[in-house]
This record gives structure tokens, sequence and C-alpha cells, in this order.
């Protein structure tokens, strides 16, 4: 595995299941010597405690986080973009690492470092917890700054997943340029309501 490896980052992402928005991914790279306690999956931490570790992360490990926007996500598709977002994460930390633990079970293609898909890594790998923590406050904050220029869409809550208020708003707002098209509430409501937002 990362065996003899001395800089090991964890990479995952967050915003596959998403009807709008990017999806996020980052990367980051422990010190060893200086680990916040309390690493987790981001989905098992509360606002108050994610942000407070995005915050101890921010000071104490290389992080680094990249995206793919909602017109690479109906281009490629989910997957593809996905990966996208890892490559572009692991490019942006400050020494390139030695080894990659990727959250899932595909390593991206492309990908020219050692690495190793680590299956719900984000609850076995304390670099793969940091980084769901860390693309998870990123991607949060896009969406909260895209609902103050498309109100009623509730994406500060929401984060862009298809909620009952989310899709209801789809319903009587229509769609915005921050809607995936390809994902079936959207591209269903498209086909049937020709109601695009520009």
């Amino acid at each position: 595995m990362a065996l003899g490896a001395r800089r090991v980052a964890g990479v995952d992402e967050v915003g596959r299941g998403p009807l709008a928005g990017p999806v996020t991914a980052a990367a980051v790279v422990l010190d060893p010597a200086n680990i916040p306690e309390g690493l987790n999956d981001s989905k098992q931490l509360s606002v108050k405690r994610r942000n407070l570790l995005g915050d101890a992360l921010a000071s104490s490990a290389d992080i680094s986080v990249g995206h793919a926007s909602v017109e690479e996500i109906e281009q490629h598709n989910i997957l593809r973009a996905s990966h996208m977002a890892m490559l572009r994460a692991l490019a942006g930390l400050r020494l390139r690492p030695d080894f990659v633990l990727i959250d899932g079970a595909m390593v991206p293609q492309g990908l020219n470092l050692r690495a190793q898909p680590v299956v719900k890594g984000d609850t076995r790998c304390l670099s793969i917890s940091a980084a769901s923590i860390i693309a998870k406050i990123a991607r949060d904050k896009i969406m909260v700054d895209l609902a103050q220029q498309h109100p009623g869409y509730g994406w500060e809550t929401n984060m862009g997943y298809g909620s009952k208020s989310h899709i209801s708003a789809l319903r009587n707002l229509g769609v915005t340029p921050h809607h995936r098209r390809t994902f079936k509430p959207v591209h269903h409501m498209l086909y049937q309501d020709k109601n695009v937002k520009p």
C-alpha cells in the first residue's frame, strides 16, 4: 500500500448526487506530528465541528481543493468529472505526494502517482476523512454563494440536493444555468416544460 511513503495524500469528493452546482474534491497531506483529533467522514460531523476541523487542517496540513463545473459534468459524466476534480486537487498541493489514498473503488484515469482506492475510505483513513471535510466546506460555501444569486431554491441549506423544496422550486422558478441538465428531475422538467431560466 503506502509502505515507505513519507507524504501520503488523502483524496475525497463531495457533490456527486446534487441536481445543481459543481462537484468538488480535496487532497490533504496530514502532518503526522499534528493531526487534529476527531477526524471523520464529513457527513458524520456537525457543521460547527466540521468548520473547527477545517480551520485546524488549514493551519496544520497541506490542503488543496479542485472543482469540476456543471458544464464538465454535462460533457463527460459525473464519475469522470469527479475524477477531474480529484486530479485538480492533487495538482494544487504545495509538494508532490509519494502516495495517494482515494475514496472509492477507482483510481482516476491520468493519475501519474502511486495510488490505492479505498472503499468507504472517509471512515477508514484519516487523510481521506480530512479531505472529505475540506471538500464539503468548500462546496457548501459555493452553494451558499450561489443561493444569493438564485434565491428560492434553498441551496444554502440543501446544497443543491434534490430535496422536496428544491424540486418544488424547480417547478415554480425553472432551471438555472447551475442545474445539471442530464440529471433526471432536471432533464424531465426541461423535456416536459422547456422552462429554462436564463
